[in-house]
C-alpha cells in the first residue's frame, strides 16, 4: 500500500512538472492518460490498448499526442531528467551509464530501421537503436536520456528522411556522438553526475572520452583487449599483454564485493597506472571463468583515486541494464506501433516518464524501509498477570 500511494503521488508530480511542455490542455492530459496506461498492467501497451485504458472510443486522440500535438519532447525529457536526478541525488556516488538498447521492427519505413546488431535478440537482426543514458546511483536508478540512432543511409537520401519525418538540419550521428549529445544535455542543465561508465562502443570513442576529460567527468569506460596504452615506463602496451606480462599471478588482483540486484557480486580486481597521472586500466577478472574484462579510467585532477571507487563506477553501468529490461517488460519501451522520428521520439520519452516514476518510487520505498529497520527496538514492559 505504501509503494502505490508513493506511485500515485510521483505520477501526479511528475505529471504536472510537464505541464510546461504543451502548448494546449488537450494534449497534456491526453499525456497523462498515456503515461497512467503505461504505468498499469496492460499486457501490451499499442494504440488500441491505451485508448481503451484511457477511456477513448479509438487510438486517434494517442495518435494525434504523438504525430501532430504541439509540444517540446526535449523540454519533457528534461524534465523527467530534472524530477529523477532531484529524487536521486542525495546517493554517495552517482553515474551517468550509457548503452544502447533495441526495438526489432518488420520493414523499412520505420525510422532508424536496418538490419544490425540487437542486443534484445542477441543478434543481427531488422530493427532500431537508441542509445540511452541511465541515471545510476546505490538506491536507485532511472532512463535520463534517450537518442535514436539513424543510419547514414537514410540521412543522405531525401527522399526517406522526408517520409521518415527526420528533419532537414539533422545529420548523421554515431553512437558514441549521440552519447555526447546527451551527456551536453546533462551538462547544460547541470544535471551531470561526477563519473560516467559505458561499455566499449563508448569506450573505444575519443571523442566521447575527450569531452568527458574536458568538463572534469570521470570515466569508467569498458575497451577491448587490443586497447593500447603508455605505461608509467613509457612502454606502450595492449591491455592483454599487460595482463600477462604485469599481473601473472596472483599479484596485484584484490578481490572486491559489490552489490548487486541478485546479491553481492565478487571479482578480482587490479589497476594499472599510466603515462598520464590522471589515467588509469582497471582490470576486472571472473573467479571462476578467469575472463579478464578492461576498463580505461580517467580521474580528474585534484580527484582521490581509490581503487573501490572505480570499482564501484564500474558495477553502476549495470543497472542500465534493468532499466531496459523494466522499461520493455512493465512500460512498453519497445511496444511502439509509430514510424516517423518525432512520434517514436515522444513515445520514448513518456515511457521514460513512467519508468521514472517506478525508480523514484522504488527508491523512496527502500529509504523508508530501511529507515524503519534502522530504528531501535522498543523495550516492552511485561506485567504481571493479577491473581
Amino acid at each position: 500500500m505504501m509503494e502505490g500511494a508513493l506511485a500515485v503521488a510521483n505520477l501526479a508530480e511528475l505529471h504536472g512538472r510537464l505541464r510546461a511542455c504543451f502548448r494546449r490542455v488537450e494534449p497534456f492530459r491526453q499525456a497523462g492518460k498515456y503515461v497512467t496506461a503505461l504505468v498499469s498492467d496492460l499486457p501490451r501497451k499499442n494504440g488500441w490498448t491505451i485508448a481503451e485504458h484511457a477511456g477513448d472510443e479509438c487510438p486517434d486522440p494517442t495518435q494525434r499526442l504523438l504525430n501532430h500535438a504541439v509540444w517540446d519532447h526535449d523540454a519533457a525529457m528534461a524534465t523527467i531528467r530534472g524530477f529523477v536526478v532531484e529524487a536521486l541525488s542525495g546517493q554517495p556516488l552517482v553515474v551517468a551509464a550509457l548503452d544502447e538498447s533495441g526495438q526489432e521492427k518488420g520493414g523499412s519505413s520505420t525510422v532508424g530501421v536496418q538490419r544490425q546488431y540487437m542486443g534484445c535478440a542477441g543478434r543481427v537482426a531488422n530493427g532500431v537503436n537508441t542509445v540511452y543514458c541511465s541515471y545510476a546511483t546505490p538506491g536507485g536508478h532511472a532512463l535520463v536520456g534517450a537518442r535514436i540512432y539513424v543510419p547514414a543511409d537514410q540521412v543522405a537520401d531525401a527522399g526517406r528522411r522526408a517520409a521518415m519525418g527526420i528533419g532537414k538540419e539533422a545529420v548523421f550521428r554515431s553512437k558514441p556522438q549521440l552519447a555526447v549529445d546527451v551527456l551536453q544535455d546533462m551538462v547544460t542543465d547541470a544535471t551531470m553526475p561526477s563519473w560516467c561508465a559505458g561499455d566499449e562502443v563508448y569506450g573505444r570513442s575519443s571523442e566521447l572520452r575527450t569531452f568527458c576529460e574536458d568538463n572534469r567527468i570521470g570515466y569508467v569506460l569498458r575497451v577491448g583487449r587490443a586497447f593500447h596504452t603508455d605505461l608509467a615506463s613509457g612502454v606502450r602496451m595492449r591491455a592483454d599483454t599487460m595482463v600477462n606480462t604485469l599481473l601473472p599471478t596472483g599479484d596485484g588482483w584484490q578481490i572486491r564485493a559489490v552489490p548487486g540486484s541478485k546479491g553481492d557480486r565478487r571479482y578480482a580486481w587490479a589497476w594499472v597506472a599510466t603515462r598520464s597521472p590522471h589515467h588509469f586500466l582497471l582490470l576486472r577478472k571472473h573467479l571462476q571463468t578467469g575472463e579478464v574484462a578492461y576498463h580505461h579510467c580517467h580521474v580528474p585532477p585534484g580527484w582521490p583515486v581509490p581503487l573501490m571507487t572505480l570499482v564501484r563506477v564500474a558495477c553502476l553501468r549495470w543497472p542500465i541494464e534493468e532499466d531496459f529490461e523494466f522499461g520493455k517488460d512493465h512500460f512498453g519501451l519497445d511496444h511502439s506501433q509509430v514510424r516517423l522520428y518525432t512520434a517514436l521520439t515522444r513515445h520514448l520519452v513518456l515511457s521514460m516518464a513512467a519508468l521514472a516514476v517506478c525508480g523514484v518510487t522504488a527508491a523512496q520505498a527502500k529509504l523508508l524501509h530501511q529507515n524503519r529497520s534502522c530504528r531501535p527496538a522498543r523495550t516492552r514492559t511485561h506485567r504481571r498477570t493479577p491473581a
